[in-house]
């Protein structure tokens, strides 16, 4: 069997004191996450990480750093996962924007706010970019090196 990750960009955006989130529903159960997903076919990290913003937020932007790179394992599936996480900035909202399938809503919310909330993230790769980000871990996007 053939066994390989499942590789997904996130981007933690902050302003002032709140991070853009996104509640979706993963099989009838409503989850936080930071905006999210799976790497596609012919586009970089970065093209990714802006096109899930955009996708499930309606918020362009502008990818200011790298946070990390994160394994994780979901402990009930097996299946392990790949996250590389970027700090962007929030340029423009299109509120006329139909989002993604799947997402509730895109909110933002304080650190106060999401503490109690985080039985009900999505993964613990969640929290922990959020807090590697608010201990400052900042990466050149260039760390990252896409050979075509």
């Amino acid at each position: 069997m053939l066994w390989k990750p499942h590789i997904t960009v996130a981007t933690v955006v902050a302003r002032g004191d709140h991070f853009l989130m996104v509640e979706e529903d993963i099989d009838g159960h409503y989850v936080l996450n930071q905006p999210a997903g799976h790497l596609e076919d012919d586009e970089t990290l970065a093209e990714a990480a802006i096109r899930e913003t955009l996708e499930e937020t309606a918020w362009e932007v502008e990818l200011e750093s790298l946070i990390g790179v994160y394994r994780w394992k979901h402990p009930a599936s097996g299946k392990t996962f790949l996250r590389v996480c970027y700090q962007g900035r929030a340029m423009h909202h299109d509120a006329e924007r139909k989002l993604d399938t799947g997402i509730v809503r895109a909110a933002w919310f304080s650190l106060d706010e999401l503490e109690p909330m985080m039985d009900n993230m999505r993964s613990p790769l969640v929290m922990k970019c959020i807090e590697d980000y608010l201990k400052g871990r900042r990466y050149p996007l260039e760390i990252v090196q896409d050979i075509i």
